[in-house]
């Protein structure tokens, strides 16, 4: 703690000082309320995604077995990017999936058999569902690293700043008192003093 100083001015400083943490604290517990929902949220989405894809890949099972075939050409289909849009989550910039761009390998229609165009939608399926994967687990690494930051804040304001004004604003408090009481018992014992003088002196002039 660093050291104050006991005065009036200080005693100013440290009460506003409260007053802030104490007004911009609801602030910051509300957010990480609201960081701690959209998680959840996310973490919903993802496990949906995941059922989502699980029950897609189940329903290709009877012709899997196509895809481990030579005539499957090893880029029948690339994914070139994945496409988003900026979002906003309770004040934090996360992406929002929106697509991908793929390329497909040129294929020679009357060579290449036919199932090559449902392996190669098969493949565009499996790349969007990774790719949208991929943005929601982007959003919840951003979101968590924010309600990372903001616990940390919330935690110093309640353990550590504010008691910290509050204990110092108690001992400027004291000290002010015991100057204030210092000074009124000077002030007693000066006028007690100039009571007595003004008393010997009468009295001198009463013997003169």
């Amino acid at each position: 703690m660093a050291k104050i100083k006991n005065t009036k001015t200080e005693l100013k400083a440290q009460t506003d000082a409260l007053k802030r943490y104490q007004r911009f604290l609801p602030m910051l517990q509300l957010k990480k309320q609201q960081l701690q929902v959209e998680i959840a949220s996310i973490t919903g989405a993802i496990d949906l995604l995941t059922e989502k894809e699980t029950a897609w890949r189940k329903s290709l099972a009877p012709w899997m077995a196509l895809f481990s075939s030579p005539e499957l050409p090893g880029d029948l289909v690339r994914r070139k990017a994945v496409l988003t849009d900026a979002g906003n989550i309770a004040g934090v910039a996360i992406p929002i999936y929106r697509g991908i761009e793929t390329e497909r390998a040129d294929l020679d229609l009357e060579s290449s058999p036919s199932w090559l165009d449902d392996a190669g939608d098969a493949i565009v399926k499996a790349l969007e569902l990774g790719a949208e994967k991929e943005v929601l687990a982007e959003q919840r690494r951003l979101v968590t690293e924010e309600l990372r930051t903001t616990t940390q804040r919330v935690n110093l304001f309640e353990k550590v700043k504010i008691p910290e004004c509050k204990e110092n604003i108690r001992v400027i408090g004291i000290h002010l008192g015991d100057e204030r009481t210092a000074a009124v018992a000077r002030g007693k014992i000066a006028k007690r003093r100039g009571a007595q003088t003004a008393t010997a002196d009468e009295s001198e002039e009463e013997t003169v």
